[in-house]
């Protein structure tokens, strides 16, 4: 009996914690408490995991297969635990990326959005 590898799409769609340590991550690597500290600066302090909740989703996604664990060492030589994006958590973020983006497009089109703009004040469509 032959198993078929999962479909990104089959995980969505993802909580909001998780698309954010998935977000963070893609940056680089990081420990648990350098990812709750980006995250909320991501999210501007909209979104703060606390450790169980950050904890509680790296196990999963840890199970998943979506990260990694990495073992290094801080400028202490303390070894700390760090969570690595890998390819697979790669094709997941990016499915809930474009699974985000076609919903705002819907929204846009309902117009319950205004149209984003780019920097020199165009509209992109």
């Amino acid at each position: 009996m032959s198993s078929e590898p999962i479909k990104p799409e089959k995980l969505l769609p993802l909580s909001e914690p998780v698309f954010y340590i998935l977000l963070v991550l893609s940056g680089g690597d990081l420990h648990g408490y350098a990812i709750m500290q980006e995250v909320q600066t991501l999210t501007e302090g909209r979104v703060r995991l606390g450790p169980g909740t950050l904890y509680g989703a790296i196990k999963r996604m840890l199970a998943q297969d979506l990260i990694e664990e990495v073992c290094n060492s801080d400028d202490e030589g303390e070894r700390r635990r760090y969570y690595r994006l890998n390819s697979f958590g790669g094709e997941v973020a990016r499915a809930e990326s474009r699974r985000l983006e076609e919903m705002v497009a819907v929204a846009r089109h309902r117009q319950l959005l205004e149209k984003a703009t780019n920097t020199q004040g165009g509209a992109i469509v």
